[in-house]
Formats: C-alpha cells, structure tokens, sequence
C-alpha cells in the first residue's frame, strides 16, 4: 500500500492506493508557515497505517541532484529536502513529484494515455505547464524541469496579420506560453485585441456561439500555441497529449488545437492526438501511487 498525498497552498488531500485502487484518507488546512506543523500533519495520517512508501504530489518542483524543493505557496518547506526529511521522520521512503508530472503519470497508467509508450500531458489552466512520461517512468531531468513547456521566449508576436507585445511571465522572462496561453494568457490576448477585459469563460462561450473577436483571439491563440507543442511532439515522439486544466474543460477547444497540432507534426495521424485528459478526479494522488509503485517495486 502506497500513502499519497496532494498538497497544495491551501488543503493536504491524502489516499491510502493499492493496486491504484485509491481510498480517500480526508485532506487538512496546509500549514503552510510552520514546517513542525507541516511534518505533523503528514505524519498523522500515516499513523495506524503500514504503507511500504510516502508519494507525494505538490505545485513545487524537486532538484534530483539536491533533493532540494521549491514551491512558491509553502514557504516553510520552500528550499528544503523534503524528501529526505519525512523519510527520517517517518522511516519510510518518500518520493515527491510536481504535480503536473504526477498529472502525465496519471494519464500514462489510468487515462487517455493508457497504452501510450511517450505521454506528453499537458496543463492549460492557470498556467501553462506539462510533464513526460515515458516506458511508465515519469521524466524530471535536470533541476526538475522537464516538461515545463510553458517557460522560455517562445510565443509569436506577428500572427495572422497582428502585433502582439511580449507578455511579461511570472518566471522573469518574456514571450512565455504560460503569459499568453494560459487561461489569463487567453484574457490578456482578448483584451489586447479588442480592448474588452472579459473571463476566460465568457471568451470561450462566445467563440463557441460564433462571435467574431472571440473567435479571432481563439484562432490567434491556436497559432500561438500550437506550432511549438508540434516540435515538443516531433521531439520526444509523444503519440498522444492528455489535456488537464480549466482550457480542458471545453473539449471544442482542445479538438481545435489538436486540429493544428496534427497539421503540423512530422508523423501523419488520423485519430486525435491532443486530447482532454480522462482522470478528472483526483489526478495528482492517482499519478504520485503510481510513480511510486515503479520507484519502489
């Protein structure tokens, strides 16, 4: 029996999973100022039980080199070993995993990417973010960033007739995916191009009814994002994109993106690539017991 844990900014979520048959354990406020606190509530839920190791899934990332953890939203753990601090605590192994990874993960084993050698899952919501999995093994490389599709001064600013200014991103840089296409990414480019600051939903609910500047900032949207998750896929050779994230609620969306994508790539397909992920419950504790039945089979 695997112990796992989602642990965002506001909620410790925890499932005892065996045989990736998950049982849901509660959740608990996450003390997020107080690393005692933070240990203490972990460890209660481990107590009773006789788990053969701890996965956790959290919004940070993980240097494999340094086990050291940065996670913006838990300050009291932000720069510590984790890991290795609730493996001493707890004396039991501890793996811990970005939950846009154990997001892949979840797709690869029990969603859209089931049967899949390369999973490319895909996170458009409040950013832009990913991971990849491949033979079932998710991929963190160096600094614990691989996947993270959505940084680097990659966005087009002449599309389709139409200037755009380099969105400055959270990470530092400018002309990231993650400033222009994610949900407020969808916001700004509306608003830039018609002056009109409307939600996410509203823009997509008036695409999906046909009107006109949603549909432009929609269209310009796709031929933003779409050319440089064709290279990703010509690159690692991912064979299928489970799509996760508010954006992947609107499945029109999605299928209109992996129209592009599709035209784009090197391999011909006829059955859709990018596709709305399948495990909406729960993904971050179905991926991080899976991770964790490979790292300690």
């Amino acid at each position: 029996m695997i112990l796992c844990f989602d642990i965002g900014g506001s909620r410790i979520k925890a499932a005892s999973s065996t045989g990736g048959t998950l049982t849901p354990l509660g959740d608990t406020p996450t003390p997020t100022g107080d690393f005692t606190a933070f240990i203490a509530a972990i460890a209660r839920f481990a107590q009773g039980l006789h788990p053969k190791a701890i996965a956790i899934s959290i919004a940070g990332v993980v240097d494999p080199e340094t086990q050291c953890l940065r996670v913006a939203n838990i300050p009291c753990a932000d720069g510590r070993q984790l890991g290795p601090e609730l493996e001493a605590h707890l004396n039991l192994p501890v793996l811990i995993l970005n939950d846009a990874d154990c997001f892949a993960m979840a797709e690869a084993t029990q969603g859209a990417g089931q049967g899949h050698r390369t999973v490319f899952g895909v996170i458009l919501g409040t950013g832009v973010g990913g991971g990849l999995v491949i033979d079932g093994k998710p991929i963190s490389g160096p600094g614990g960033f691989a996947g993270e599709w959505g940084h680097g001064p990659v966005a087009r600013t002449q599309v389709e007739g139409v200037t755009l200014p380099e969105y400055p991103c959270g990470c530092g840089l400018t002309g990231c995916l993650d400033a222009v296409c994610s949900a407020r990414g969808i916001e700004r480019l509306h608003q830039t191009l018609h002056q009109a600051a409307l939600s996410s939903e509203t823009i997509l609910q008036s695409w999906l009814s046909g009107e006109p500047q949603a549909a432009q900032t929609v269209d310009i949207w796709r031929a933003i994002l779409a050319p440089p998750l064709a290279m990703i896929l010509n690159t690692v050779g991912a064979s299928i994109v489970p799509v996760g994230g508010g954006l992947s609620n609107v499945p029109a969306l999605i299928a209109h993106l992996d129209q592009a994508v599709r035209a784009m790539i090197l391999r011909r397909a006829d059955a859709p690539i990018v596709t709305p992920a399948l495990c909406r419950i729960e993904p971050g504790l179905i991926g991080a017991a899976a991770a964790a039945e490979v790292a300690f089979a």
